[in-house]
């Protein structure tokens, strides 16, 4: 089974985002990088079949040179490999050109199952595995809780209105991982330790015989506008409380 990973690097979710002076981009100077959440999921299931199933993990990372410390944080969780596709330009970059560097990437892998995270966590797009299965011609199955596999199938299980999905299709085929799916380990001393020997290779988008193409433009990133103040609503009994409260759904916020 051979299996792989993209993965993106994307702002600490507990990082104080600032909006840069051109108003389209965000300072990056004080930014503690991380791997997308959800890329840890695909990572862990990766890992969880391949130890099952005998195979190997590779996982992919594009962008600037510091996603080398995420592909290396994959390889100490577990992954076999890593392959970088270096262009420190690419943060920000519309999401099916990265898509289409990944699918360069990947082609010759012959993978017979593509983990990625459902979204990432820093422009929210969700398209990057649409697009990856486009370009690869696979099937994809989004938004995934649940993964089986079976003779040259996956069944997987996907979440909606309450309800659970189930879908089946062929492989090879492109999964995108939602929180629910496992638990990401954490990497070991010695899988750190270990991790620095692994393979790591390193291309350009100009070995993948691309371009910069970006058919989407960043016109402007504005704050979330500021949260009016909490009021507390008085009153000296239960009742009179739950009365004033009422009024106050009703005729300030308007909600019953």
């Amino acid at each position: 089974m051979n299996i792989v990973v993209c993965i993106k690097q994307v702002p600490d979710t507990e990082t104080v985002i600032k909006i840069a002076g051109d108003g389209k981009s965000i300072e990056t100077d004080d930014i503690k990088w991380v791997m997308n959440p959800y890329d840890e999921f695909g990572v862990e299931e990766a890992l969880v079949i391949a130890k099952e199933k005998g195979g190997e993990v590779t996982v992919v990372g594009a962008g600037p040179d510091r996603v080398v410390e995420s592909l290396r944080t994959a390889l100490a969780m577990g992954a076999d490999k890593a392959i970088h596709i270096q262009d420190e330009d690419l943060y920000g970059a519309d999401p099916v050109y990265v898509a289409k560097l990944l699918a360069k990437a990947i082609e010759p892998l012959g993978a017979d199952l593509i983990f990625l995270g459902q979204r990432a966590v820093d422009d929210d797009s969700g398209v990057v595995g649409s697009a990856l299965a486009e370009f690869l011609d696979l099937p994809q199955m989004s938004v995934i809780t649940s993964v089986e596999l079976g003779e040259g199938s996956v069944k997987v299980e996907r979440p909606v209105e309450g309800q659970t999905l189930v879908l089946e299709g062929s492989l090879p085929a492109v999964v995108t991982a939602q929180k629910g799916l496992n638990e990401p380990r954490y990497a070991s001393l010695p899988g750190i330790m270990k991790a620095k020997k692994k393979p790591l290779e390193t291309m350009t988008p100009a070995d993948l015989g691309l371009e910069r193409a970006d058919n989407l433009e960043i016109i402007a990133i504005n704050p979330p506008p500021e949260r009016a103040a909490g009021r507390i609503i008085e009153g000296e009994t239960p009742q009179e409380l739950a009365a004033n409260l009422a009024k106050a759904l009703k005729e300030e916020a308007k909600v019953i």
